[in-house]
This record gives structure tokens, C-alpha cells and sequence, in this order.
């Protein structure tokens, strides 16, 4: 279900540590006051917790929220730990999150150079 509800909206993945304790309105707050966004956009937001095994995803379905919670069997989500921001991601991005990948990979192919030749 997280596949296709990520494939018709925008998702932002939210860094960083998020206690996963809170409620909806808990994660709407660090949408709105900390990230400075709209919890009311059509945007899927994404948490994740310490245990990296689990994540909670807020989004606004226009008569109400929807709160996501999804916990993996074995293995573990590649989360940017760095900061606390909202990354809005491609849809690349988003299977390579939800294949335990991490968002940021190394090309195979370096982009070429106009006007280089051997």
C-alpha cells in the first residue's frame, strides 16, 4: 500500500531521529512548526525512529489524516541522519527507500564532458 500511495504524491521524508510515539497530531505539528510546510498539502510525510525498522507516514486526505505505520521483518531503512529538514524525494529515491536502499546513490555512469574526445 506504501508503494502506491507514494507513486500519486509527493513525499517528503522527514531526517533525523523522530520519537514514533506521537499521534497525528504530534507529527502535523513537526510538519508545520519545524519544517515550515503544510500538513495540509497533498503530501505524504515520512518518520522514521531510532530502530530504523520502522516508519510512520502523515498525509492529509482532505476529510481527515491518514496514519501510516509500517515495521519491516528483517532489515533495516537507509534514513539520512544528519539534520532535521524534509527532503522531497524522486520517485527513484522513494523505491530505493522502500527497498532498504539509501537515497543517495553513487553513479555507475559518471556524466560525460561536452566537447571531450580521445
Amino acid at each position: 500500500m506504501l508503494n502506491e500511495l507514494s507513486e500519486n504524491y509527493q513525499v517528503y521524508l522527514v531526517t533525523g531521529y523522530t520519537d514514533l510515539r506521537r499521534s497525528i497530531d504530534g507529527l502535523a505539528t513537526i510538519v508545520q512548526a519545524r519544517l515550515e510546510l503544510d500538513p495540509f498539502s497533498s503530501a505524504l510525510f515520512l518518520f522514521c525512529g531510532r530502530r530504523c525498522d520502522r516508519i510512520k507516514g502523515l498525509l492529509w486526505e482532505g476529510d481527515g489524516f491518514l496514519l501510516l505505520y509500517k515495521r519491516l521483518d528483517n532489515g533495516k531503512f537507509q534514513w539520512p541522519r544528519t539534520e532535521t529538514e524534509a527532503l522531497l524525494l524522486t520517485p527513484q529515491q522513494r523505491r530505493w527507500l522502500l527497498e532498504g536502499l539509501k537515497i543517495e546513490q553513487p553513479r555507475a555512469i559518471r556524466e560525460g564532458k561536452p566537447g571531450a574526445f580521445y
